[in-house]
């Protein structure tokens, strides 16, 4: 029999959902609307019937396939109570007790776990990725927000209550820029895909930069990737943007070093894809906060999980995970 994980990854807008083998894998994907309704039982109904008719196209081709588990990844998912706890992105309203309904759907599968997103992305590069022969590892996610997951000694770090592992909201500038979460100087102010944005006005505005590419956008319209295009085409707003948010994060992974001790600290995300444009500066500002004890020891490394299907590779890694118990 060949073995198969569904890993569902609820975001926001949309839920993606896809079958994923024991390799890391997709054959084959799709998923449903998350819902505006806030209505947790239909949208468990319609997560339950997409998930089946996966199950059934990916069985017409391979009879032998056996389905093991089901894994999710969601905002604010708590792993030890399998809940989505006071998501501010979702209509759902208060602690939804996601795998327990899932469970009444699913009666077949024993290993059904959720967890949140990052936490996701990172078992998905222990099972599926770069750090397959790594005990100690921190996995930062970097986009509308900065999340984090944390590997010590080959263990996710859950912590007391499920919620480690927030590197995104420690402070970095005290009093610094409002948050999405409501807090001031945290880090995802400064290094998310808003906060680049953020950053790039600045720069405009002190030095009446009229003649960067980037002038003539409004922050509506403005993107990391059209900050990504201008750097590459030397526009100097774009290339001091992507300065200055791998000096602040770079500043940010030091204390990860200093708390952890990992072997590497992998970065996924839209911004990673600047390459030197964007390690470079990290690297050099890490460096710098480093205590001499671990200076040139750290690897910061790409992640190696595929963008297009990582969402649901790290969701479905969370079953693999459980099987090792």
């Amino acid at each position: 029999m060949k073995k198969f994980s569904i890993g569902i990854d609820v975001g926001g807008t949309n839920t993606a959902i896809g079958v994923v083998d024991e390799n890391g894998n997709v054959l084959t994907k799709g998923g449903i609307d998350t819902p505006s309704h806030g209505d947790i039982d239909r949208y468990i109904k319609d997560m339950a019937k997409a998930v089946r008719d996966m199950i059934k196209s990916v069985q017409l081709t391979n009879s032998e396939a056996e389905i093991i588990g089901v894994g999710i990844g969601a905002p604010n998912g708590n792993y030890y109570n399998g809940t989505i706890e006071y998501a501010p992105n979702l209509s759902f309203k208060g602690v939804v007790h996601l795998v327990d309904l899932l469970k009444k759907e699913f009666p077949e599968y024993k290993d059904i776990a959720l967890t949140n997103d990052a936490n996701a992305a990172a078992i998905g590069e222990k099972i599926y990725g770069g750090a397959q022969k790594m005990d100690n590892f921190v996995m930062f996610t970097l986009g509308t927000g900065v999340g984090s997951g944390i590997v010590v000694d080959g263990d996710l770090v859950y912590g007391n209550d499920g919620f480690a592992g927030e590197c995104g909201h420690t402070t970095l500038i005290p009093g610094g820029r409002l948050c999405g979460c409501g807090a001031k100087g945290h880090l995802e102010a400064y290094t998310s895909a808003p906060g680049m944005k953020r950053t790039a006005f600045e720069i405009m505005a002190r030095d009446n930069a009229v003649d960067s590419a980037l002038a003539d956008k409004s922050f509506t319209e403005l993107t990391s990737k059209m900050i990504y295009d201008a750097a590459i085409q030397g526009d100097k707003v774009a290339v001091e943007v992507f300065e200055q948010t791998g000096k602040y994060l770079g500043q940010a992974l030091a204390d990860t070093v200093h708390h952890l001790a990992p072997e590497a600290i992998f970065l996924f995300g839209g911004p990673t894809a600047a390459g030197d444009l964007i390690f470079k500066p990290v690297k050099e500002s890490m460096e710098e906060y480093l205590l001499p004890i671990f200076k040139n020891k750290i690897k910061i490394l790409p992640s190696e999980l595929s963008m297009g299907d990582a969402a649901i590779v790290g969701a479905s890694a969370l079953v693999w995970k459980e099987k090792e118990k």
